[in-house]
């Protein structure tokens, strides 16, 4: 890939979002209908793939202190806006939330899986409201509309192109090492566009220590409890960093963040790690720069063969993009750089994604810790060798083998989170 294409690459992948991007695509998607229904929806009809909906079941929803998929749908259809891409719920304030319960007090809403479509990544949404009907189709990526039609709405049917992945086809050319050449030789200034990610993520963080978010752990690893038991060091603040912004986005906290390959914690832990380690190592702002470019092209590199939804947790991926940007401000190499990437696969490969929740805090904490062990190792020149499990001494089979064990292997354990995940619902619900 020549470097215009690879800066378009990161600047489609990496950019803000609000909320958890699964609910948020829904909303997405329900904002597209509704605007091509052109009146209020009296009702709606959602329809999901199974991964879709495994990770929008828990999470929480920007501005309402609500979880789950209902409240985002109807949020959607009343002040979401398309423009506004995975930002659409930006518009939330009590008086929204105060409209949409009422709505979903009032109208139907049904919410299942799709038999339409086997895209891992799909949303269907009908809306209904005096007579007319209007339809929306998100699929693949979190903002890729394939399908419109509705009286207010310019028909649109882009659902034969989804068999057709020849536009995909450049981005699968990259490997580790024009990662790393694109990452250290570019020119600064076409690189710049990234410190954005540090900004708002950084913000993030800091805003998640002045609430109580989910689970606490970026809090309780900045109390005085966690420092005596881990210690008041660089390790500590980058776990403090990374989960408070977990914290507070999966806990429903309204603020944005950078986010990667369609995920928000993905861009914190591809992003905050490198921030503190390039902070308290007293490394240069070019170096920070070049270090998140690695970073973050590392795992959207990942991601292109593993795709936008698996079975395989996306903090495995972006950590270890963290991995390798820490290891550059160490003053590693691309050999080293090929070290970290080879320890992580070695220690994360087979972490289970169960939906998107409070409690993925504590993963990300797990895949950055992982990530600052295996660049600590990389430096030193100690890898994982070929011998050992998954491992290759070519450093992109590797990647590629986890890859595939995260989007073929694992089918059947992704069939079976999602049935206890329906199933303990049920029983809830009972």
């Amino acid at each position: 890939m020549t470097d215009e294409q690879i800066i378009a690459l990161i600047k489609r992948e990496v950019v803000p979002a609000i909320g958890c991007t699964e609910p948020a695509a829904v909303a997405l998607c329900t904002a597209y209908a509704t605007e091509a229904l052109g009146v209020r929806p009296e009702r709606i009809d959602v329809r999901l793939s199974a991964n879709m909906l495994k990770n929008a079941m828990g999470v929480g929803i920007p501005g309402t202190g609500m979880t789950g998929l209902p409240i985002a749908v109807a949020l959607g259809a009343l002040i979401g806006r398309s423009r506004y891409q995975l930002e659409v719920l930006k518009d939330v304030c009590p008086q929204a939330v105060a409209d949409a319960k009422a709505w979903l007090a009032a109208h139907p809403l049904s919410i299942g899986l799709t038999h339409e479509s086997d895209e891992v990544l799909y949303i269907e949404v009908r809306c209904a409201a005096e007579g007319r009907e209007a339809k929306a189709v998100i699929a693949r990526d979190h903002t890729r509309l394939v399908f419109l039609e509705g009286p207010c709405a310019q028909p649109l049917d882009l659902r034969a192109s989804l068999g057709d992945r020849s536009q995909d086809a450049g981005d699968e050319e990259l490997t580790l090492r024009r990662v790393y050449e694109f990452a250290t030789t570019a020119p600064l200034e076409d690189l710049e566009f990234i410190d954005e990610s540090r900004r708002l993520n950084e913000a993030a963080a800091e805003e998640a220590l002045k609430g109580n978010y989910g689970h606490e752990l970026g809090k309780t690893l900045s109390r005085p409890l966690g420092k005596g038991i881990m210690g008041d060091s660089i390790f500590s603040h980058i776990l403090s960093a990374t989960s408070s912004a977990c914290d507070a986005r999966m806990a429903g906290a309204k603020i944005p963040v950078m986010s990667n390959s369609g995920s928000g914690n993905q861009g914190i832990a591809a992003t905050l790690p490198v921030v503190v380690f390039a902070r308290e190592n007293h490394n240069t702002g070019e170096e920070l720069t070049r270090a998140l470019i690695l970073s973050h092209l590392t795992a959207i590199y990942i991601k292109q063969s593993l795709g936008r939804l698996s079975c395989l947790c996306g903090c495995v991926v972006a950590s270890t993009g963290s991995s390798c940007g820490i290891t550059y401000l160490m003053g590693g190499g691309y050999e080293q750089i090929s070290y970290s990437v080879k320890n992580m696969i070695a220690n994360l490969a087979g972490m289970v994604c169960d939906g998107a929740k409070p409690s993925c805090a504590l993963k990300v904490s797990s895949g950055v810790s992982t990530a600052v062990l295996s660049a600590m190792l990389a430096v030193q020149n100690h890898s994982v060798s070929s011998v050992e499990g998954l491992i290759e001494d070519d450093v992109d089979r590797c990647i590629h083998n986890l890859t595939r064990l995260g989007s073929v292997g694992m089918q059947e354990t992704d069939r079976m989170v999602l049935d206890i995940m329906t199933h303990k619902k049920k029983c809830a619900a009972g």
